[in-house]
């Protein structure tokens, strides 16, 4: 009984994602006397680094689609035990959508279940921020056919269902995400017809020194490397997909050399027959929930302190929406975060001895992710490879001619201007596919959108949210209460109102 009312009283942690960093901190601090609730849109924890098949599929040996299964592994474990124990909250399937300031706290808004419409609110102290990332896609001629999908969208399909897009496959774009997507769909028995990336090879010899001072890394790309070499696979470098060919689905693509400065070279174009094209250009960090609590957006990344603080007291931020690194920074990033706010939240003044290890392995694991984003940086003049036909924003179906008037003959001067005039970015995904291409073609810097809400939520969810007071939204989210279906709102409550 102490346990349970010391649990009670201890300050509440809402984290946002399930993924590496959100896992981190969770474990570090649960294990540092918080109550943690984790709050995760998937079904399961992991995140899209650990994504797992579904158990209906009955995958029998699902580590073969995954690297570092061992840190799944003992990170699954913990989180088990600690659910166990009573003290953390894994809330599944949880969409949030907002995140709002309180007098005393914050409350995280979510959307409950696949249908996302039965609204859920979460009270906290503090919230920790491990949103992610998500694809940086830009567009070419065909780029809109079926069969051509994200490269990260390819490796869920294989992680998440055992399925493969398609049955020969071309791999393309930049990033370090097309060698682990090409090695898996070839593992799995596609023919992958050719990985064409358009990194030149001296732009990691210019950065030789941050590359060699992180040799696990550069052994994990060459193990890939070899896997591909040994699947047959022909690797195409410093060059791009200039047009994808198809009537109702793809049936091949163009690709062609780029010169020194990023332009296709005259007379390289060649076809590759597929049905398949996982087309990446790297990752940008999820910031809508940042940017709606008001928090400070460098670029296109959540700015933190050296504890992974925002600049709004309360909250904390860590991995992919801080700046794109990888799963082991955000590890790092994630474990530092979860300490310091257990250590905050508890009245104590960090120490940061305690994470001296880990702040080690963040250094040297942003040098790095720095030296990478540079080498893998999308071709100089992507933007002349989109003609006036080709569309740009698929909800709005903007074309590139249309972005190209709205900046010559309507004197649009940044994005939003742009958006205005022609719509792009208005639609379903609200810019997050299109931005970076209406930037590109705009002549704008890239920048992050500023949302007032990070997924799309139902009108009837916003004329109630707020409604609920801190008891009941605790009651109504944690399954654990000893009140949770006493309560009226409690769903299987028999004076719960149904849904209009």
């Amino acid at each position: 009984m102490a346990d349970a009312r010391r649990q009670e009283s201890a300050p509440r942690l809402a984290v946002i994602g399930a993924g590496p960093a959100g896992l981190a901190a969770t474990l570090a601090a649960a294990r540092r006397g918080l109550h943690v609730t984790l709050v995760d849109a998937a079904t399961e924890a992991g995140g899209q680094f650990y994504r797992q098949p579904a158990a209906g599929l009955g995958a029998r040996r699902p580590e073969a689609l995954h690297h570092q299964w061992r840190s799944w592994e003992r990170l699954r474990a913990g989180l088990d035990r600690l659910v166990t124990a009573g003290l953390v909250a894994h809330l599944r399937d949880h969409h949030v959508w907002c995140v709002t300031r309180r007098r005393t706290g914050f409350t995280v808004h979510a959307l409950l279940g696949p249908e996302q419409e039965r609204p859920v609110e979460v009270p906290a102290d503090a919230v920790l921020l491990a949103t992610g990332g998500y694809e940086k896609v830009l567009p070419f001629p065909g780029w809109t056919l079926p069969g051509v999908v994200t490269a990260g969208g390819a490796q869920a399909m294989l992680k998440g269902g055992l399925v493969l897009p398609g049955r020969t496959a071309v791999v393309a774009g930049t990033g370090p995400l097309l060698l682990p997507v090409a090695t898996g769909l070839a593992t799995a028995g596609a023919r992958v017809a050719a990985l064409v990336d358009s990194a030149d090879p001296r732009a990691f010899v210019r950065r030789s020194p941050a590359l060699a001072a992180r040799p696990g890394k550069l052994a994990e790309g060459a193990h890939y490397a070899a896997r591909l070499l040994r699947h047959g696979v022909r690797t195409l470098v410093h060059h791009t997909v200039v047009e994808a060919h198809g009537d109702q689905r793809l049936e091949g693509v163009t690709v062609a050399a780029l010169d020194t400065e990023g332009r296709v070279r005259p007379g390289t174009r060649r076809r590759i027959d597929c049905d398949t094209l996982a087309v990446g250009h790297g990752m940008l960090p999820h910031t809508d929930l940042a940017e709606g609590l008001g928090c400070r957006i460098d670029t296109v990344a959540v700015h933190v302190d050296d504890e992974q603080r925002t600049d709004v007291p309360g909250v904390w931020a860590a991995g992919e929406a801080t700046g794109v690194g990888g799963a082991v920074l955000a590890l790092a990033e994630g474990h530092i975060a979860g300490r310091s706010a257990a250590e905050r939240l508890s009245g104590r003044e960090p120490d940061p001895r305690g994470w001296a290890g880990a702040a080690r392995a963040r250094a040297g694991q942003r040098r790095f992710a720095a030296a990478m984003d540079d080498a893998y940086a999308p071709p100089a003049h992507w933007t002349e490879q989109v003609t006036d036909d080709t569309v740009v924003c698929r909800c709005e179906e903007v074309t590139g001619g249309a972005v190209r008037r709205a900046v010559t003959e309507l004197g649009a001067g940044d994005v939003r201007t742009v958006k205005l005039l022609t719509r792009a970015g208005m639609g379903w995904c609200q810019g997050r596919m299109c931005g970076p291409a209406v930037a590109g073609l705009a002549g704008c810097p890239e920048t992050a959108a500023r949302r007032p809400f990070a997924r799309p939520v139902p009108l009837g969810v916003l004329a109630r949210a707020g409604s609920a007071d801190d008891e009941q939204c605790y009651v109504t989210c944690h399954p654990d209460h000893p009140d949770h279906s006493d309560h009226p709102d409690h769903p299987d409550h028999p004076d719960h109102p149904e849904e209009p």
